[in-house]
């Protein structure tokens, strides 16, 4: 039954699209639960799959074993952070989608996740219905690469 209404919710949301279950999924790689949580929540209630990852090491793994359509990564967490798990990501071959989420806002961070394939950068706190706009888009915009700062 759920995969049912979960059809029908993106068939809606996407415009009769027919897209693929790796592409409806969104990885959220934040240290913070409450912010794991939250975007979980949202994007869920927005018709993506979510998975979840703590820190840089575990959202690698995440990503090689799903494949998200988009990852939302925080630039700053203890042991790997975000640039480290992208450029990590992007050694093994593995080409993602990214949004990375930064509370600092620093240009040099933000320069450098974006020479490494960040496709968008947005700052903390937040949005949050403007970044689902962005996940939206950047998960059924095709191979578009473009830099944008919310906040």
């Amino acid at each position: 039954m759920r995969n049912i209404v979960m059809k029908e919710i993106c068939w809606r949301i996407f415009g009769g699209m027919s897209v693929a279950k790796e592409e409806l999924t969104v990885l959220v790689v934040d240290d913070q639960p409450g912010i794991r949580r939250l975007l979980s929540e949202v994007l869920k209630d927005n018709g993506f799959l979510v998975a979840t990852a703590a820190n840089g090491y575990e959202g690698i793994k995440k990503a090689e074993e799903i494949n998200p359509g988009a990852i939302l990564i925080d630039m700053k967490m203890p042991g790997m952070d975000g640039i480290e798990a992208l450029r990590e990501l992007k050694r093994l071959g593995q080409s993602h989608k990214a949004i990375v989420m930064t509370a600092y806002g620093e240009l040099d961070l933000v320069n450098e996740a974006k020479e490494i394939g960040a496709y968008a950068y947005v700052t903390k706190p937040f949005d949050i219905m403007a970044l689902c706009s962005l996940v939206n888009e950047i998960v059924l915009g095709g191979h578009r690469q473009e830099q944008l700062l919310i906040g």
